[in-house]
């Protein structure tokens, strides 16, 4: 493909964008920036939650995953089910009624000053983590498809694509985002009906013929019942409960956005209708993945080691000019659906809980987000360069990973506070809260050896939350209850 081309591709597309910006951004305040005014339409919320749950991570590495894995990644996402009904009947119902912009102002009015702090913290860790991988994947493919033919840095292409959405987001944040979420989400999906389109015309298969030719092939097992591997059921259908919970229910970046929502009941109207969509979403990607697979070796391509890069090498250099396109416009929304609203969640919950956002002047207020919102940037962009330097797996796997360490305090602390009434020695949460992601670590290193060939998977996330829970029972007050 042209380098023109995806130029010409990307300015298009981020014009629409900044048209969207321009519009959602008007009279803009710092009301507007972190809630939206509570004034967005619940079903523009869901569809663009689509987008900005699957991101980049989904739209590359789900359809590699395919290879190693199968369809076994199906088994956490039934598990999403479950963690979105949580999130919908426990956690929604509580954020309301205290009317919080940060959702950590739950630990402050519970525990005090050292819990919020320190789950804040371990949100703004953990997104800072999720949000550079997920950009990696996009600046990869950006540096593949254009800067590579002009020998520019990879550097310079994530500085162009953070710099991106610092420019349509810096002043309507959130209320941007809900409308260009919507946008991207269009465009992702597209991407994957048309690229499935043309591989089953290039293989000479109807609908049917697809749903068979994935029926038949070896990729398409999905479910597993062998409880030491990672793959097992039972494993995998809780670690995705308790990951749609951790990062969705317990993450600002995912919340902030049901937040906007005018009431309650809109804002779970929108989680319903957002977690059945997305169980069919994943089965298209899951059917993409095999699809890719089959297609490479009916033409005799190679299988590049790092499977997360087929779907981009096919996209750009086997299919035809206008799915290369589509793939472009797919990879693009992708990955910034998930990361411009990223960048906005961690300037909120920086600003909320730590820079006593509230007590300041409006002026005060524009002056201090603009400030952190520039400095967030510089570190995502100083992760992802790191990042580059030192990935060498599938990037699904990595990200759940990196939220199974960093999503554990928090998923220990929000249970702590909702289903017992025990008040803490507070100085010493941080400490309980930095000391069981390393005990998880260890524990998953020497799994096999310690548990008779046991293997942990995305169930380390619930180990990690258990260890909290219980580190934090030691912490307990002696006769004292809420």
């Amino acid at each position: 493909m042209s380098p023109i081309l995806v130029l010409s591709v990307i300015v298009l597309y981020f014009c629409f964008l900044m048209i969207i910006s321009h519009l959602t951004s008007k009279g803009a305040t710092s009301a507007t920036f972190f809630t939206g005014n509570k004034q967005s339409p619940w079903y523009l919320v869901a569809f663009g939650m689509i987008g900005a749950s699957l991101s980049g991570v989904t739209f590359i590495s789900v359809p590699g995953y395919v290879g190693a894995t199968q369809f076994s990644y199906f088994q956490v996402v039934l598990g999403y089910l479950l963690g979105y009904y949580v999130i919908a009947t426990v956690l929604m119902p509580l954020y309301y009624r205290m009317n919080l912009v940060s959702i950590y102002g739950y630990l402050k009015d519970r525990f005090g000053l050292y819990s919020y702090k320190t789950g804040s913290f371990f949100f703004l860790l953990s997104q800072t983590i999720g949000a550079a991988f997920r950009l990696f994947l996009v600046a990869g493919v950006l540096q593949l498809a254009f800067f590579d033919a002009y020998e520019i840095p990879f550097a310079v292409t994530v500085a162009i694509t953070i710099l991106l959405i610092w420019l349509y987001t810096f002043k309507g944040g959130i209320k941007t985002i809900v409308w260009t979420d919507t946008l991207q989400t269009f465009f992702m999906l597209s991407a994957v009906c048309i690229s499935i389109y043309i591989i089953a015309q290039d293989l000479d298969l109807s609908f049917g013929g697809i749903v068979q030719a994935i029926e038949e092939h070896n990729y398409s097992k999905m479910f597993f019942w062998d409880w030491k591997e990672g793959s097992f059921f039972i494993k995998q259908f809780f670690s995705g409960a308790f990951i749609a919970i951790v990062m969705t229910g317990l993450d600002q970046n995912m919340m902030q956005k049901n937040l906007t929502c005018k009431t309650l009941g809109d804002a779970q109207k929108n989680m319903f209708w957002f977690s059945t969509s997305l169980i069919f979403v994943n089965l298209l990607f899951l059917g993409l993945g095999a699809l890719l697979f089959i297609y490479a070796g009916e033409n005799g391509i190679s299988i590049p080691t790092r499977t997360d890069d087929l779907y981009p090498l096919l996209a750009l250099n086997h299919f035809r000019l206008f799915a290369g396109v589509v793939f472009l416009l797919g990879i693009t929304s992708a990955a910034y659906s998930s990361a411009d609203s990223s960048l906005t969640a961690l300037t909120t919950a920086f600003c909320i809980d730590f820079l006593d956002h509230d007590n300041k002047s409006e002026q005060q207020r524009k002056s201090q987000r603009k400030i952190v919102h520039i400095t967030f940037s510089v570190v995502l962009f100083l992760v992802i360069v790191i990042f580059r330097a030192i990935n060498d797996e599938s990037v699904i796997s990595s990200v759940f990973k990196a939220a199974g360490y960093t999503y554990g305090p928090l998923l220990g602390l929000f249970a702590f506070g909702l289903f017992t009434k025990l008040q803490l020695r507070e100085k010493w949460v941080p400490l309980v809260c930095l000391v069981s992601p390393i005990i998880s670590y260890a524990l998953n290193y020497y799994s096999e050896e310690l548990f008779n060939g046991y293997k942990f998977g995305f169930e380390i996330l619930m180990v990690n939350g258990a260890i909290t829970f219980f580190g934090l029972l030691m912490l307990t007050k002696s006769g004292k209850a809420e």
